[in-house]
């Protein structure tokens, strides 16, 4: 994908970064609550950004119990590979650190987004933030 990279650190370096992907997506866009956008799992959180000639376009962090968290792409931005590339670097960082499996809450309509990534469903539909969710786990090693 042209013109677009891929940075991971943390809260600090990219935090400005993904609280702005992420207002747009979820606060503007979702119309969920500002608190409930970002919390203080942030700090220690690893964060993946990705960046279109230089604008940060999607955002995501992953945990360190394995959950992935708070993916948001831009909506000029979907169904170019923008979102896969943020994923593949969470479960590569995943994996070189040793995590068993990553799981994460997925938005109804995402599901089959994670189902291409290798994800499975894991119990019934929830309701977080007011958007229906189901939880999803990838297992990365055997075991």
């Amino acid at each position: 994908m042209q013109d677009v990279t891929v940075e991971s650190g943390d809260w600090h370096g990219l935090g400005t970064d993904a609280a702005r992907v992420r207002e747009a997506v979820f606060i503007q866009e979702l119309g969920i609550a500002a608190p409930l956008v970002s919390d203080d799992a942030d700090l220690d959180a690893v964060h993946v950004v990705a960046y279109r000639r230089g604008d940060a376009v999607a955002a995501a962090r992953l945990l360190p119990d394995g959950a992935i968290g708070r993916l948001a792409v831009l909506s000029d931005a979907r169904r170019m590979g923008v979102g896969s590339l943020v994923l593949h670097a969470l479960i590569a960082h995943a994996s070189r650190r040793g995590d068993r499996f990553v799981r994460l809450y997925a938005q109804r309509d995402a599901v089959p987004f994670y189902l291409r990534h290798a994800f499975s469903l894991v119990g019934e539909p929830f309701y977080e933030a007011g958007v229906e969710h189901v939880e999803m786990e990838r297992r990365l090693h055997a075991g």
